[in-house]
């Protein structure tokens, strides 16, 4: 059973899922299922594994560990996906989602998540890398009469497939440099080469950092994020934009800050390029845009060169504020779609600015709570989102990097225009958008996850000190 043990959190998810489709295969017609109770198990029960295990750095069949590292990203999955199961209450039905397809794919999407964490073997993080895809592909497009998730998921799905070839003839070159597909050996070898690397090991470097780059959505490989936000379902989006991003990155960590740490002189300058265009490009052009997925998409992008400076300052305080990012950005991000996805109506998605014209006057909660997402994002004190901040750009300056750190600090400065023009609307507009039509009614479970995610930005925003010391103690576990 030991052998098991670091599969449990992953084992945990699946197993949820197969009891979705079995409920909903054999759900009598015209009956309704609490399919996001079962999803709620699955996501509580995989928490729990994943706290019990901490500290104990188990190793299933020597591909996959359960070390602090991955047990920490483990725990975000987890708070990512009680979240959007919550948030999905009502909001689901609203857009006729089929419910035993929907809780399934994410909690699939979820275990292939936490395996990337977790896996120490090139190909094991591929195979994970696919099993997460593919749920998010289906997702995008579930909603089967709507043209534009459909072609959003095509996007995606093609784009991917471009993706994942360059990561699998990575793994190849890697593999020819160490025979192994295992981090371990690979980083045993790097190391031994790092003096007079061969065309071979830059080659490896070179397609896995493509792999990855396309993942969390990094300038220039960031063209399927805006069209495949805006195209799938609200709350698809907010699960894709958090979940996809803290896998990825864990994974992109392990590689690069263990196997390829011998090889930073050559790829921090290249990363330092993709960090600094995508906070240009993620910034700028979301200033431009009126739907407001596609203006959270050019900000996830943004968000996702902040972690990469994290990644480039490879201190003790960068490595943690890459965990520390991740956290603070999903339950933040989710936070506001959570809110976009309360407001829409079977008529209409709430995703042109315009739209949030005058809502304090009609919705007043709904408007508070948009507004400290959006401030979180912006990197307001003393919400999470300055915090994290503040811990990326100072490590940043720690190693030497002030241009990163001034780059960073002025794109965020710029990116508050866009965050801040919402909360003029809501505030600050005497036109009432959608004035004299009936509001939604916001379900229970929709309300408590709302709770939960603005409970959670102004605690780490305010106490981040525990958040911060397992950051650091979960990054030392993988050197």
């Amino acid at each position: 059973m030991n052998e098991f043990a670091a599969l449990t959190p992953i084992l945990t998810l699946t197993l949820a899922a197969v009891g979705v489709m079995l409920a909903e295969a054999f759900r009598p017609k015209g009956d309704r299922m609490p399919m996001e109770l079962l999803a709620l198990i699955g996501f509580a029960g995989a928490l729990v594994s994943s706290v019990f295990l901490w500290d104990h750095d188990a190793i299933s069949f020597r591909v996959i560990r359960a070390d602090n590292f991955a047990l920490f990203f483990n725990v975000v999955i987890c708070i990512v996906g009680v979240l959007t199961v919550l948030l999905s209450a009502g909001a689901a039905e609203r857009d006729d989602i089929p419910l035993g397809e929907y809780y399934a794919l994410m909690l699939f999407s979820a275990a292939g998540m936490m395996m990337m964490a977790g896996a120490i073997d090139l190909l094991v993080i591929f195979i994970a890398l696919e099993v997460m895809s593919l749920g998010v592909y289906i997702l995008t497009g579930i909603r089967r009469t709507k043209a534009a998730g459909a072609e959003a998921a095509f996007k995606y799905f093609l784009l991917g497939a471009f993706s994942s070839a360059f990561f699998l003839y990575g793994i190849a070159f890697a593999f020819g440099i160490a025979g192994s597909t295992d981090l371990a050996r690979l980083g045993s070898e790097v190391a031994a080469l790092a003096q007079e690397p061969n065309v071979l090991m830059l080659l490896a470097m070179t397609l896995l950092l493509v792999g990855f780059a396309f993942k969390v959505s990094a300038v220039p490989f960031h063209m399927w994020t805006p069209d495949a936000y805006q195209g799938a379902p609200i709350l698809v989006t907010g699960f894709m934009s958090t979940g996809v991003k803290a896998a990825a990155f864990a994974a992109f960590v392990r590689v690069f800050l263990a196997a390829f740490e011998p090889m930073q002189a050559y790829w921090i300058p290249v990363l330092s390029a993709i960090a600094l265009l995508t906070m240009i490009v993620g910034t700028v052009v979301g200033v431009l845009q009126t739907s407001v997925k596609r203006m959270l998409a050019y900000s996830s992008i943004a968000h996702a060169g902040y972690i990469i400076v994290g990644l480039i300052a490879a201190n003790d305080a960068g490595k943690a504020s890459i965990l520390f990012y991740v956290l603070a950005y999903s339950v933040t991000n989710l936070g506001a779609f959570g809110v976009m996805a309360a407001l829409s109506t079977p008529e209409r998605e709430f995703d042109d600015i315009r739209e949030f014209n005058g809502l304090w006057h009609t919705r007043p909660g709904m408007a508070a709570l948009m507004s400290v997402f959006l401030l979180s994002l912006g990197g307001f004190p003393p919400m999470a989102g300055f915090i994290a901040k503040w811990y990326v750009f100072g490590a940043a300056v720690q190693t030497g990097h002030y241009w990163l750190a001034i780059a960073g600090v002025l794109s965020s400065v710029v990116a508050v225009f866009y965050y801040l023009r919402i909360v003029v609307a809501m505030y600050m507009t005497e036109e009432r958008a959608g004035a004299g039509e009936p509001l939604p009614r916001l379900p229970g479970l929709a309300l408590l996850g709302l709770t939960l995610a603005v409970a959670g930005v102004l605690y780490l925003g305010i106490l981040p000190a525990w958040a911060i010391d397992a950051a650091r103690a979960s990054i030392g576990t993988i050197f």
